[in-house]
């Protein structure tokens, strides 16, 4: 009995570890924007700038509008930009709604409408975020004036992946899941204190006795954000602490495979130019595929950027801010043409 009382009271001191830091959280880091009714949810949005055309920077998997903190200042100095989180993830709520493609597009068509920022937009994706602006563009392409596709998913592969693929996928929910949980409690806050503080030992214990795989992703994100100035660093801990981040990427993680095979049969107008910026650590593959896309439209480009892994938005910002920049001048010379 004694130990059944000793394991809910430490239970419970848990729970509140993690509502009383929540708290604080919330005051230590507001949103960098506001947050905007879009309609199955409240999203951050994030804007700055003026002029036209709207550049709107859509994330990665499970990555937030701070993984455009290099890129967004850059592009403010010369038109609008707009970054923004998925629902789930940074400051956005949670959706009741599935995550499907359409879902995802409304969602962010709602977004901009409520927030009166007008179309025509340039679009400019990373990772998953490819696929999402692609799927934007086929099914409200009157709206765009532009793509950026950085380092995009590739839709090819995610499509029909193998069983084993498949099965990564849901181990890696499953285990978002588990973190999910593990958040509740303030196991991840404490293990995310203790990488941010140098150590090892309670990280690594955690990542073997639970998470496993999804500590190791989670990990990857931090380690990734650490080419960001170190003002972003604790915000990002403050979001990988919280359920909410982990049930979202389980729910976005699951929708793969689902969201490559409807991005797929949604080919990027012709009408539309855009530009593929690819890192020198993509696939031959992936290179290919992308290659195709080009030869499909004959206002587009493809650029390899030598010496660069996946994220190229903190790695060679310039060379993004360059690629929005040549197409947003492209769109005013339309406009005033």
């Amino acid at each position: 009995m004694i130990i059944l009382y000793s394991l809910a009271a430490l239970l419970g001191a848990a729970v509140v570890y993690q509502a009383l830091s929540s708290r604080i959280d919330a005051r230590r880091f507001p949103p960098l924007g506001r947050l905007v009714n879009a309609g199955s949810c409240r999203l951050h949005l994030h804007h700055a700038g003026t002029g036209a055309p709207v550049v709107v920077l859509e994330s990665g998997i499970a990555a937030s509008s701070i993984s455009w903190a290099l890129v967004h200042p850059q592009v403010a100095e010369f038109t609008q930009v707009a970054s923004y989180d998925r629902a789930g993830l940074g400051w956005s709520g949670k959706s009741t709604a599935p995550h499907t493609v359409e879902q995802m597009v409304s969602e962010l068509a709602a977004l901009l409408a409520e927030a009166q920022l007008p179309p025509p937009y340039v679009l400019a994706g990373h990772s998953f975020g490819g696929l999402l602006i692609r799927a934007y563009a086929y099914l409200r392409p009157a709206e765009i004036a532009g793509l950026v596709f950085v380092d995009p998913v590739s839709l090819s592969f995610w499509s029909s992946c193998t069983p084993d693929d498949l099965q990564r996928l849901r181990t890696g929910a499953m285990l978002s899941r588990r973190g999910a949980l593990l958040a509740r409690f303030g196991v991840v806050r404490a293990s995310l204190a203790a990488l941010a503080s140098g150590g090892r030992r309670l990280p690594a214990w955690i990542a073997r006795a639970s998470a496993r795989r999804a500590t190791g992703l989670i990990s990857n994100i931090v380690g990734q954000m650490q080419k960001l100035p170190p003002v972003y660093l604790p915000m990002i801990r403050s979001h990988w602490s919280a359920p909410k981040s982990f049930s979202a990427l389980a729910a976005y993680l699951e929708c793969l495979p689902a969201s490559a095979r409807a991005a797929l049969e949604m080919p990027i107008p012709t009408a539309i130019p855009f530009i593929v910026l690819s890192a020198s650590s993509a696939t031959p593959d992936e290179i290919r595929e992308r290659g195709e896309w080009v030869r499909q439209n004959a206002h587009a480009r493809h650029i390899v950027i030598e010496d660069t892994g996946h994220w190229l938005q903190l790695e060679r910002p310039e060379a993004v801010v360059s690629a929005i920049r040549e197409l947003v001048a492209l769109a005013r010379d339309r406009l005033n043409s």
